[in-house]
């Protein structure tokens, strides 16, 4: 009998945001390969939202719930099989795991964490790189992992993010009205607003830009380190739109005149991707990471260049840019939930003979 795949399923316990939303459409492509329903078990804390998986079977591990679970009831219950931890964390014990770590920001910009948490996360990545397969979302997030917990590239394997889980979602315009952005022009920002997500440059730009109609819309959760700041709260331009749905998303980014990516640090990206599946012009960060997924398809500015940002919105007020917007549909084209679970599925079953 072959052994049996484990999904680490503590993801479904946690607010979305881009490793959320990586594992569970990871998860749902591997629901739809063939013998999914033979060969793999998602295991999940008690109370975990339901993924409503066609073939997958789910099996809830009693005992706690974060990296308490993860380190005692998910060892125990996935301990005679083989398991993969989509969410950049796992069971240190386990001999025989795949673990997909998103980024080296911790490593990297540990200033954009609570002490305790980057600490704790640079600790159990070293253990992990130790005990487990690696993989991760980028070519740039292989160099920074590999160079940051001294491994080769080699060895970390790359299974991407994607959008095409907004290919089949129609959109509803209602939210259009509802934030009252009928009529205006506007620009979304889109993502967990956290300190690498680089708010303020956009807030600097939107301040140089004259027109009195047009709105920037936030679109992701609101930390309260961010958002009690008085000083965000006095233009007027500003909407607050908080978490929405992918339908509301997808009439967001089809009515915008462009999507503002300022992070100062990513491994992937998904939001400039999600842009480009309808049609809407980027504007982004001069990174490693942006460059990469955007290529020739996005604008392009210095994180900390309020000035230059701010001339690119300009731009995207007056002009459309058609081969932009086209190169931005092959750009999406070439990333896959299916190939990136057909990677890690492949790692699964073949890293340990």
């Amino acid at each position: 009998m072959a052994e049996p795949l484990f999904i680490n399923g503590r993801f479904l316990t946690q607010p979305m945001s881009g490793v959320q939303r990586y594992a569970r459409e990871v998860v749902r492509a591997l629901d739809h390969r063939p013998g999914a329903a033979e060969r793999y078990v998602l295991l999940t804390p008690l109370g975990a939202d339901d993924l409503k998986l066609t073939t997958i079977p789910v099996q809830i591990a009693p005992g706690g719930r974060g990296h308490l679970w993860e380190q005692t009831a998910l060892a125990r219950a996935a301990r005679h099989g083989r398991l993969l931890s989509l969410g950049g964390s796992g069971p240190v014990l386990h001999p025989r795991q795949i673990v997909v770590v998103h980024d080296a920001a911790v490593f990297r910009h540990p200033e954009h964490f609570r002490r305790g948490y980057a600490a704790f996360h640079r600790t159990l990545g070293r253990l992990l790189a130790r005990q487990a397969r690696l993989a991760t979302v980028s070519e740039f997030s292989r160099k920074e992992l590999a160079a940051a917990l001294n491994l080769s590239s080699a060895d970390i394997a790359v299974a991407t993010n994607s959008a095409d889980h907004l290919h089949d979602i129609a959109p509803d315009p209602a939210v259009i009205d509802g934030l009252d952005l009928t009529d205006r022009p506007y620009f979304v920002a889109l993502g967990n607003l956290t300190p690498n997500k680089n708010l303020a440059v956009t807030l600097r730009a939107l301040a140089r830009l004259a027109d009195p109609t047009v709105r920037l819309v936030l679109i992701g959760a609101h930390p309260s380190a961010i958002f009690d700041q008085p000083t965000i709260q006095t233009d007027p331009r500003l909407v607050f739109a908080g978490r929405r749905s992918d339908a509301e998303v997808a009439a967001l980014l089809g009515g915008a005149c462009g999507l503002l990516f300022p992070s100062l640090y990513e491994g992937f990206g998904i939001p400039p991707l999600e842009a480009f599946v309808h049609g809407c012009p980027v504007i982004a960060s001069d990174i490693p990471a942006t460059r990469e997924v955007c290529a020739d398809a996005a604008l392009y500015f210095d994180p900390h260049d309020d000035t230059a940002l701010a001339d690119h919105m300009r731009r995207l007020l007056t002009e459309t840019d058609i081969a932009r917007r086209d190169a931005g549909l092959r750009r999406a084209a070439l990333y896959s939930w299916s190939r990136s679970a057909e990677i890690l599925n492949d790692l699964l079953t073949t890293t340990w003979r």
